[in-house]
C-alpha cells in the first residue's frame, strides 16, 4: 500500500468538513499549500482565512472566532505553532479554553531537509504543560482522518501534531479515535513498546525483525498523548517485562515523559525512553535521520533484546 503523509490526510479530512460545517472556519501562515489547508479554501474560501507570516496573530485571530461559538482550525509549521506562538497559545486560546484545533504540521526531524530551525521536537512538551490543552498525534492517513472528524465534537483546544513525510498505514479502515485512549495494534507478551506518530510503524517493522528470532513483543499505538491512556500503561507494565516509549521528540516532557509519569505513581516498572536525544537535529533525508538519531526500528530492535539481557 502506498504510504501518504498526515499532513495530507488532514488536509482532505479538513475539506470534507468545512464543506458541511458552518461552525468551521480555517486560518494559514502563509503555508497552505504545505499544510494542506489550500484543499479547504478550494471549498469554502469564504471561510479561509490567511494570516501571512504571523503565527502569534494567527492565533489571536483564531481565539476571536472562536469567541463567537464558531470551530477554528489553525495550522501552521509544528515550530512556529508550538514556539513562536507560544504565548498567544496559552492565555488567548487555552486559557478562555476556545475551540481552537491547532493542527500543526511538519513536526519532528523525519521534516528533513529544512534542518533544525524547523524540526520541532520540544512542541509536545510545550503543549502538554498547558492546561485544558489536549494533545494528538496520529499514526497514519487513516488515524488523522479520524481524528480531525472527532475533535470538531469535542470541546476545547487541541493540538494535533502531523508529519511532513509519508508513512505506512498501521490502522485498518474503520478505526475509530477515542480521546484518553491507545490503541493496541499487535499483542505480544515480553516487552510493550508505546510508540506515537511515525514511530508506530517503526514498531511494527520492529515486532516483525524480532519475530524472526523468537521474540514477541506487544505494539500500542498512543495517539492520545494529553490526555493519556493511564489503565493501558498499568496493565502494560503488570502484563509485560519492561516498556518502551518511542517518539519523533525530544526524550525531555513528551510521550515517553507522560509514560513514566504514570509509572512512578502507579506501578514503577523498568522503561526505556527512546526520542531524540536532547539535542538538535540536521538537515538530512527522513530516513537517515531516523537511524542517525536512533529512531529507525533496527535500533528498536536493539533496545528491545538489550532489555531482555538486563532483565535475564
Amino acid at each position: 500500500m502506498s504510504k501518504v503523509a498526515t499532513r495530507v490526510a488532514y488536509g482532505e479530512a479538513l475539506a470534507a468538513l468545512v464543506a458541511d460545517d458552518e461552525r468551521i472556519f480555517v486560518l494559514d501562515a502563509d503555508l497552505s499549500g504545505s499544510t494542506h489547508t489550500n484543499r479547504a479554501q478550494k471549498v469554502k474560501p469564504e471561510r479561509h482565512f490567511n494570516s501571512g507570516i504571523a503565527e502569534a496573530n494567527m492565533m489571536g485571530m483564531a481565539a476571536g472566532i472562536a469567541s463567537g461559538g464558531n470551530i477554528v482550525f489553525a495550522s501552521t509549521f509544528a515550530m512556529f505553532a508550538a514556539g513562536r506562538a507560544f504565548e498567544q497559545v496559552r492565555n488567548s486560546i487555552a486559557y478562555t479554553n476556545l475551540n481552537v484545533k491547532i493542527c500543526a504540521t511538519h513536526a519532528g526531524i523525519t521534516l528533513g531537509e529544512d534542518g533544525a530551525s524547523h524540526q520541532a521536537i520540544e512542541d509536545i512538551a510545550l503543549m502538554r504543560a498547558v492546561p485544558n490543552m489536549h494533545v494528538i498525534q496520529p499514526a497514519d492517513d487513516v488515524e488523522t482522518k479520524a481524528v480531525i472528524k472527532a475533535i470538531v465534537d469535542l470541546e476545547g483546544p487541541f493540538y494535533v501534531r502531523l508529519g511532513r513525510s509519508a508513512v505506512g498505514r498501521v490502522n485498518s479502515d474503520g478505526y475509530v479515535f477515542e480521546l484518553g485512549k491507545g490503541h493496541v495494534i499487535s499483542q505480544g507478551k515480553d516487552i510493550a513498546i508505546i510508540a506515537t506518530g511515525v514511530m508506530v510503524e517503526q514498531a511494527m517493522l520492529a515486532k516483525e525483525a524480532l519475530l524472526k528470532e523468537g521474540i514477541d513483543v506487544t505494539v500500542v499505538n498512543m495517539a492520545s498523548i494529553k490526555p493519556i491512556d493511564k489503565d493501558l500503561i498499568i496493565e502494560l507494565s503488570k502484563t509485560h517485562k519492561a516498556l518502551i516509549s518511542a517518539e519523533e521528540h525530544n526524550v525531555i516532557g513528551g510521550l515517553g515523559s507522560a509514560v513514566a509519569e504514570v509509572l512512578s505513581q502507579n506501578n514503577p516498572t523498568r522503561l526505556k525512553i527512546v526520542g531524540v536525544e536532547d539535542t538538535f537535529g540536521e538537515s538530512g533525508k527522513p530516513d537517515e535521520l531516523l537511524d542517525k538519531y536512533g529512531l529507525s526500528y533496527d535500533h528498536l530492535v536493539d533496545h528491545v533484546k538489550a532489555l531482555l539481557k538486563e532483565l535475564d
